[in-house]
């Protein structure tokens, strides 16, 4: 059973830690999930939430029903993905900008050693799981490569994006904000968020009726993709796990050119604040990159983010031990 610490505090951690790779194009909170040894439990909790819940609620006691959803859990997770996007998305993003070689290389050693972690899950190898590779590489790579749209910021499209881009979430290696990024929507999204934590510390409230309003759209966009994705996932692991994790695996190994560390820029874009930003980029080689390209941190950074994920895991192992 469950303890409030060290398992909920725990769970809190890996949500924050969710929080923060979901606000990052091309990085994929799923995959901190599937690191972590939550992505199942998070998979199979989301597929218990149903008509029949609220249905048997009238039955059974509450505390019977919040323990049937796994809703501690549940509400752990949800709070840490929360704190995190609310707090660290202007951290992640100042460091994007100010240190761009580094994050990227560090964010790059994760998912190699994410790669290597999965890898490590599949018991055989097919032909079938090596076809779903193949179509999971191709699939996240052209991903990397397409040309994002304008930003529309339509309810409609809101709620299309917000359904998109959680089933994108909890893919392991599928960067659900660079998904809203391809879609248009990643500025308006992100514009969202600082704008309910502005109309929250000014206490604001047509700016925070606003905010509330878009995020209510992309919520509820959100929870449909959820639920209808989350059936289709928990079906794919029970009935074929190894061609499911080759797929994933593939879209990790596709995803790679998009968390490259050295770019060049080919087209850009004016963001929400008036500043020209990249829009469209190629990897290159550090070699034939404009700046300074900062190749031994980068290759220790890369390594840190590496040795992290190994790190996470035998934590993980020792706690599941005691």
């Amino acid at each position: 059973m469950r303890k409030l610490f060290p398992d909920y505090i725990l769970i809190f951690l890996k949500g924050i830690a969710m929080g923060a790779a979901d606000v990052v194009p091309g990085v994929s909170g799923g995959t901190i999930a599937f690191i972590s040894g939550i992505y199942q439990e998070l998979i199979n909790s989301i597929n218990r939430i149903n008509l029949d819940v609220f249905k048997n609620l009238k039955k059974n006691e509450l505390k019977a029903t919040w323990a049937s959803i796994n809703g501690n859990f549940l509400l752990a997770l949800v709070c840490g993905i929360g704190v995190s996007v609310l707090t660290f998305s202007k951290i992640i993003m100042h460091l994007l900008e100010t240190q761009p070689i580094l994050v990227w290389s560090f964010f790059f050693g994760l998912v190699l050693a994410s790669i290597v972690f999965i890898w490590k899950e599949i018991t055989h190898w097919t032909p079938k799981s090596i076809i779903s590779l193949l179509i999971g590489i191709l699939l996240s790579y052209y991903i990397t490569i397409a040309e994002p749209a304008h930003s529309p910021d339509s309810y409609w499209f809101l709620f299309l994006s917000g359904f998109i881009a959680i089933i994108a979430m909890i893919l392991p290696g599928v960067s659900g904000a660079f998904i809203l990024l391809l879609m248009g929507s990643y500025q308006t999204v992100i514009g969202t968020i600082n704008q309910l934590r502005e109309g929250i510390t000014q206490m604001n409230f047509e700016i925070l009726g606003d905010a509330l309003l878009k995020l209510g759209t992309i919520a509820l966009g959100a929870l449909l993709g959820l639920k209808l994705f989350s059936r289709l996932l928990t079906w794919m692991f029970t009935h074929h796990k190894n061609t499911t994790l080759a797929l994933l695996i593939g879209f990790m190994i596709g995803s790679l050119n998009k968390i490259w560390p050295w770019k060049e820029i080919l087209k850009t874009r004016v963001n929400s604040h008036g500043e020209t930003v990249p829009f469209l980029e190629k990897s290159i080689l550090p070699t034939d990159f404009s700046g300074e390209p900062k190749i031994f941190l980068a290759v220790i950074m890369l390594l840190i983010g590496f040795f992290l994920i190994f790190g996470l895991e035998k934590f993980a192992t020792r706690l599941g031990k005691n």
